[in-house]
């Protein structure tokens, strides 16, 4: 779990989470101004503070190398702010541990209907379903999102992936999508539940516009790299060094 400020929401998250899968849940505050590192030690989750905010990249990369270190199956990213149905676990990774894909995402918009019946902000979707028709035809994918908070990746895929080198900001799931791709990875996707609430975490409008264009600058970059016309090691199989 990445967290920022979600004393409000982390316990909500975490008892929706089955019970045998809440053995080895990692948290990494990333200088919170709440208490959410003692809510999540009080419900005996094992948390890493950042001394200094590193940003949502940054607190994903500290995510990783922890939960490497415990040589894991699959690794299970989700956000703690209770916007996805952490019961779908299960559904999530059974495609990674059966060999099908590398890669698992939740998708609130595989299902129009329930997206906005789940309270996604109509100019939200649209904007959603407008950057995602864009993105597959340039990456020659076909998802129904890009954005969700809540994905699955492979021991693999991960000690191969140079995350590390990633940007520290919202940007860093879109190169993670992105150099998975690069790599050769298969990436899948489930239909989950859309749950907007006044607790849940949201990019303001001026943020989520950068993260917009920063994804498309990525997506450029990859194209280019894939051209061989400049060696992005962003792209290249290098693990988490």
């Amino acid at each position: 779990m990445p967290a920022y400020n979600a004393a409000r929401t982390v316990k909500d998250t975490y008892s929706e989470i089955s019970p045998e899968y809440r053995k080895h849940i990692i948290l990494v505050d990333d200088q919170s101004r709440d208490d959410t590192v003692s809510v999540a030690k009080k419900l005996g989750i094992t948390v890493f503070a950042h001394p200094n905010n590193l940003g949502y990249g940054g607190n994903q990369k500290t995510c990783y190398w922890e939960a490497l270190k415990l040589n894991p199956d699959v690794v299970v990213m989700l956000h703690p702010d209770y916007q996805y149905d952490a019961s779908k676990i299960e559904d999530l990774i059974t495609p990674i541990l059966t060999g099908e894909f590398d890669f698992m995402f939740g998708s609130r918009i595989k299902n129009r209907g329930m997206a906005l019946k789940g309270g996604m902000p109509k100019l939200k979707y649209y904007i959603n379903r407008l950057v995602c028709l864009t993105q597959n035809i340039l990456l020659g994918e076909n998802f129904s999102e890009y954005f969700s908070g809540f994905r699955a990746y492979s021991n693999k895929l991960l000690k191969t992936v140079p995350f590390q080198r990633f940007s520290n900001d919202f940007v860093f799931d879109q190169e993670m999508t992105i150099s998975s791709i690069s790599c050769g990875f298969r990436i899948g996707e489930i239909a989950i539940p859309t749950r907007y609430h006044e607790k849940a975490s949201s990019i303001k409008f001026l943020r989520g516009a950068k993260f917009i264009l920063d994804g498309f600058g990525t997506i450029g970059m990859y194209l280019v790299y894939k051209a061989g016309i400049i060696n992005d090691r962003r792209f290249a199989p290098g693990g988490a060094k």
